[in-house]
């Protein structure tokens, strides 16, 4: 019966409301990457494509890609740094370093069946209307990605009967989750694992005690300034960091003191630089914009280097309970979303979708932290099922 259904639907049925994409050309700068996708949101991501073909998509950007840069080496260089060097860099240098373990894209057609990639591209059709370069008549492309997959089949899970009832144990689809301890170093053990996060579409699981204590998501770092997450991670433990990236801006100012002041002490003053918008190169800075770096304020005077040198910290660095360092007059976070090893696959996907995430955690009977069912897992679950009833 799901195979029926899927055979009168095509990839098109998909794109239905998709705005088209955002594109940059390969030798577009890093900067001008951020500059573009600035305000977009966690889900805001910029194709680098020539725009004469559909076919030559070289690689999808967003800012935790930005991020992943900043925290790298380049030409031999520490971009931490010289940061404002590496936002001059182009995106072709960005996707270079990342090399293999970049997600692929893949280009397909609107009429298409199936495919195999983590980020497709499909043209649209234009309808009269212009394409992104301007050009009348140029195909509009726009971006189709698995959650986007995942929800349209939760729109006909009942089509996928019974495998969509059982648990996500019984269906072996509760993977290894990518961990790190509260108290590792961010740049050392989060940054290694954040390029294989992207690339399977979860997140990170900061843990104490064999329990998960916060999350480090690419849909969160989206959100932020990459230079402001690129210090963070330079300066940070990984429960701090799930902490700073998220609490309110206010409280975030606070803990700006710390990072400025750490940076200090590792001799990064050009991520310094970057982050009070001094820097005339950066994309941040006040001389560049039409408006000055929004993490540089009266924090940045001398006096932060009180917080750690005589002993007066603004900021515990120790975890604190379920939600890590920064608890006091932050927001109320978002606890991780999670499950059981008997909850059924359709409750998880429901679960992902309704809280916007690509992945459920999941909890052990004394709320320890046992595995992580991601959209990757879903989809090979569902494709098992199609590839099963049509043999029957």
């Amino acid at each position: 019966m799901a195979g029926r259904f899927l055979l009168t639907h095509d990839v098109s049925d998909l794109c239905i409301g998709k705005p088209a994409l955002r594109w940059l050309r390969p030798s577009s700068t890093v900067a001008h990457a951020v500059a573009e996708l600035d305000g977009g949101g966690p889900d805001a991501a910029a194709a680098v494509w020539d725009g004469k073909g559909t076919t030559t998509v070289a690689g999808r950007v967003r800012m935790s890609d930005v991020v992943l840069f900043l925290c790298s080496d380049s030409a031999g260089n520490s971009n931490l740094a010289s940061p404002a060097a590496a936002l001059q860099a182009t995106l072709a240098d960005l996707l270079a370093a990342a090399g293999a373990n970049a997600p692929p894209v893949r280009c397909v057609e609107p009429h298409c069946t199936g495919s195999g990639a983590q980020s497709l591209v499909v043209p649209i059709h234009n309808h009269g209307r212009r394409a992104p370069s301007s050009a009348e008549g140029e195909t509009m492309m726009c971006w189709l990605t698995v959650e986007d997959v995942v929800r349209f089949f939760l729109g006909s899970v009942a089509l996928f009967s019974p495998t969509a009832s059982r648990s996500v144990s019984d269906l072996g689809v509760v993977s290894p989750v990518l961990s790190v301890a509260a108290t590792d170093g961010a740049l050392s053990a989060v940054a290694p694992l954040l390029r294989t996060a992207l690339a399977t579409h979860v997140s990170i699981a900061v843990v104490s005690g064999g329990r998960i204590e916060g999350e480090i998501s690419s849909s969160t770092l989206c959100s932020l300034d990459p230079s402001l997450v690129a210090a963070a991670f330079a300066a940070l433990s990984a429960g701090e960091l799930a902490s700073f990236v998220d609490c309110v801006p206010t409280t975030r100012e606070a803990a700006l003191r710390v990072v400025r002041s750490r940076l200090r002490r590792r001799n990064l003053h050009g991520m310094l630089d970057l982050l009070d918008g001094t820097d005339p190169s950066s994309p941040f800075s006040s001389s560049s914009s039409s408006s000055s770096s929004p993490f540089s304020s009266s924090s940045s005077s001398s006096s932060e280097d009180d917080d750690e040198d005589n002993g007066r910290a603004t900021y515990n660095t120790r975890p604190t309970g379920k939600h890590g360092s920064w608890s006091k007059g932050r927001r109320a976070a978002r606890e991780p979303i999670s499950c059981r090893r008997g909850s059924s696959l359709v409750a998880v996907m429901a679960q992902a979708v309704a809280h916007r995430v690509t992945q459920v955690w999941v909890l052990g009977d004394e709320e320890d932290l046992v595995g992580v069912v991601g959209f990757l897992d879903v989809l090979r679950v569902l494709r098992r099922h199609l590839l099963h009833t049509a043999h029957v």
